[in-house]
């Protein structure tokens, strides 16, 4: 991928660690301008400083992505050190799991702020100067924990689903300007992954697997689908695993019943249920409908 972004202003949400830090990288390997965004600390600068000691160009953005000021500073940075802005990556997350029952307003809260709210400030940040150029790219981080579901994210699987719609939308409603969004659902070991329950032999012998998925992986995909390479391939989800890319379905109506009189609760439960009941969808999680090794 090696000059496929080469010159592109790109900033990555989350970088200073885990996906991001991998993603940050493999775009100042291939000549980008990264803005690497991360809260206050030594890991932003950390990633800058090792993009430049390979002979690329970031700067860091400490601007906290959950509130709209940090969201439009992240791309004011961006515009203020190289004069564009060309791509968004949103990655950052944070996770608040729990048992649904038991799930605080500010577990659910917290996780909403960075994930949905977080991308949607830096993506409206960076839209207007997209449309003006008539070129840009998004890059949303979502989860099969919300594509499929798992136990105990309710929050982060509402928000990583609503990121899937968020994405949709800009691809939808940009797509004229010259403007891309897609989603990407990462498979692999991080701070967050870290969070799984090993509770069970079962849960056990899963994270093990997870933990040999790397996260530089992840990279060549997001790189692809901020590059020019990637015309025409919008509004859609991809998942990267190890060497495995897929693509996900999107919601499609599956089958349809018809009664010329209209439908009663009664009715609905003698014929319009059980015809559809060969295409309702098993109450499964991630890992039993994703069941096959890493590849």
């Amino acid at each position: 991928m090696t000059g496929a972004v080469e010159d592109k202003v790109i900033a990555v949400t989350g970088a200073g660690g885990g996906i991001g830090r991998e993603i940050a990288l493999a775009l100042g390997a291939a000549g980008a301008k990264v803005v690497v965004n991360d809260l206050p600390g030594p890991n932003a600068p950390a990633v800058v400083s090792q993009i430049e000691a390979a002979g690329g160009t970031a700067i860091a953005s400490p601007d906290s992505i959950a509130t709209q000021e940090g969201g439009e500073g992240l791309i004011a940075r961006a515009i203020e050190a190289f004069g564009r802005i060309d791509g968004v990556v949103n990655n950052a997350g944070n996770v608040r799991d729990g048992i649904f029952h038991k799930m605080s307003a500010e577990d659910w809260l917290a996780v909403q702020a960075v994930h949905l709210n977080g991308s949607f400030y830096t993506s409206s940040a960076a839209a207007p100067h997209f449309r003006e150029q008539g070129a840009g790219a998004f890059v949303h981080m979502t989860s099969t924990s919300g594509l499929i579901g798992n136990f105990g994210q309710a929050n982060y699987a509402a928000a990583k689903m609503g990121i899937v719609g968020l994405s949709r939308s800009i691809a939808l409603d940009m797509e004229r300007f010259g403007v891309r969004s897609n989603c990407v659902a990462p498979f692999a070991w991080g701070a967050m992954t870290a969070s799984i329950p090993t509770d069970t032999p079962e849960a056990a012998a899963r994270v093990e697997k997870l933990k040999k998925m790397e996260a530089h992986k992840i990279a060549p995909l997001v790189t692809y689908l901020l590059s020019d390479l990637a015309q025409g391939v919008s509004g859609q989800i991809f998942g990267v695993r190890a060497n495995e890319i897929m693509i996900f379905s999107q919601p499609r109506p599956v089958r349809s019943v018809h009664h010329a009189e209209g439908w009663s609760p009664e009715t609905i439960a003698q014929i319009a249920i059980p015809a559809m009941k060969g295409n309702l969808t098993p109450l499964e999680r991630s890992p039993q409908v994703i069941d096959w090794d890493p590849i």
